[in-house]
């Protein structure tokens, strides 16, 4: 049995997962993800199974696998928005992946985004560094609205920690959880998106990337629907907002920030347009690498690997 590993969050912590991968005796290639469709097509073949980050895997790479000896992909994290899943259907080479185990370290990173916006920390921290005594003036978060779109594992946490705060909340999903309302009764639970943009000081997105959700964040949201110059901050995928329209968004002061986990190409290309703009944070999909979220998304995808070849 050879397997391919990519995700460089696997690789780069030590723990428990490593132990577990290799305690089966297994030969273990690695290389650093997300890879390419032309990457993947060259070494496919040669791997019985992958345990994938965000690669490319189209369906000429997966027949180009299937030929060979690909039979599993095991996916590290949630997101399956970058595997062709019909073609996988279709050529029998079953995909699993691990949700709810990282929802804690990316709700907490949609937090650690706002208060390093609202509270200047990156501005002062700069500053400071700089050797300068600067001080800029700071903004609370306690009484805020913060509307949530897509109450999933992630959604649901950051809802429980918002409320903590003293925050109002807003929740929309397309499925009512009525166990999940009925137990947060201080979030107010919308059937209706629009709720979320009339009232919302803060806009938190939580869905995957689908056809139907790309670039659900665009002029026609920004320009007419929005109404309190939220800040946006997006720890799902960089497909959901149509930067143009973002940037936009902000020269005209329609959107307060963008504090963004992801981005639509990744790693962050030179020509990256929201590089370095006023009032935008960047950090390089991290929202989950924290050393626990690590262990247990580590930990789940081996496992699901072995009982997949079990």
């Amino acid at each position: 049995m050879k397997i391919l590993l990519t995700s460089t969050s696997f690789q780069d912590t030590p723990g428990a997962h490593h132990d577990l991968l290799h305690s089966r005796g297994y030969e273990i290639d690695t290389l650093r993800g997300p890879i390419m469709e032309d990457e993947l097509m060259a070494v496919i073949q040669d791997y019985d199974a992958v345990i994938c980050g965000d690669d490319e895997y189209t369906e000429a790479v997966l027949t180009k696998g299937k030929a060979g000896k690909l039979k599993f992909l095991s996916k590290y994290g949630v997101g399956l928005d970058r595997i062709d899943l019909k073609a996988a259907e279709k050529l029998a080479i079953p995909v699993r992946n691990v949700p709810g185990v990282n929802q804690v370290s990316v709700s907490e990173h949609v937090l650690a985004l706002l208060f390093t916006f609202e509270k200047n920390v990156h501005l002062q921290y700069n500053s400071t560094k700089a050797g300068s005594w600067k001080r800029w003036v700071g903004n609370e978060i306690q009484g805020r609205t913060i509307g949530i779109i897509g109450l999933g594992s992630v959604g649901k946490e950051l809802v429980k920690k918002s409320i903590a705060l003293g925050m109002e909340v807003i929740g929309f999903d397309l499925y009512k959880n009525d166990e999940f309302i009925a137990s947060n009764p201080k979030m107010k639970f919308t059937e209706n998106i629009i709720d979320i943009y009339i009232n919302a000081d803060i806009i938190s997105l939580h869905i995957p990337h689908t056809p139907q959700t790309e670039k659900i964040i665009n002029a026609e949201v920004i320009n007419y629907k929005l109404k309190k110059k939220p800040i946006i901050v997006n720890t799902s995928r960089g497909m959901l907002i149509d930067v143009d329209d973002v940037i936009s968004g902000l020269t005209d002061g329609k959107i307060r920030g963008y504090l963004t986990d992801v981005l639509a190409q990744e790693p962050m290309e030179e020509e990256e347009k929201l590089k370095g703009l006023d009032n935008v944070i960047i950090t390089p999909h991290v929202g989950s690498r924290t050393y626990q979220s690590v262990v247990r998304q580590g930990t789940k995808a081996v496992q699901n690997l072995f009982d997949l070849i079990d």
